[in-house]
Parts: structure tokens; sequence; C-alpha cells
């Protein structure tokens, strides 16, 4: 248990904040998740509209608030999007 007023109420913040960061990762992968699954099953128009509206949105909004890194959100979306072109081109072909 902490000593004094200050690192209890260190305590709080961090759990708080451990509690918030938890939330919006859950929420982030989820998102990924469901488009993966689109891009599994075919969906490849769906996927997109999703991916551009939704995921990149989630993802930016996690390294705003300090979630993610901004290099981690930065490698996930660019993994994300090759996922995206090589559905595409498989699809076209």
């Amino acid at each position: 248990m902490p000593n004094t007023k200050s690192a209890l109420k260190n305590l709080r913040k961090s759990e708080r904040r451990r509690l918030r960061n938890k939330s919006i990762k859950s929420a982030t992968k989820t998102y990924i998740k469901k488009f993966l699954n689109m891009l599994q099953s075919g969906n490849i128009d769906e996927a997109r509209e999703f991916f551009l509206k939704e995921v990149v949105k989630k993802i930016d909004m996690a390294a705003s608030k300090g979630v993610f890194h901004k290099n981690k959100a930065a490698r996930l979306k660019s993994r994300l999007y090759q996922k995206l072109n090589k559905a595409l081109a498989s699809s076209q072909v």
C-alpha cells in the first residue's frame, strides 16, 4: 500500500488510466479482427469501407490518447493496408 497521500493519488490515477487504456486497446483490436474477418470472407468492398472509416480512426485515436506509440499505430495501419491491397489485387485477377 502507498505510504503518502501523493502515492495514493498516483495509484488511483494509474488505475483509471489502466482501465481506459485497456478499453481503448480492446476496442481497437475488435475492429481490426472484424476487418480481417471481412477480408477472409471475401467482402472486400465492405472491408475497404470499414477499414477506411472505422479501423484507421480507432488506431489514430488510440495513438493520440497515448495508448499506442505513434510508430506502432503507423506500423499497424501499414500492415493492414498491405493486407487490403493484397486482397484487392487477388480479387481483380
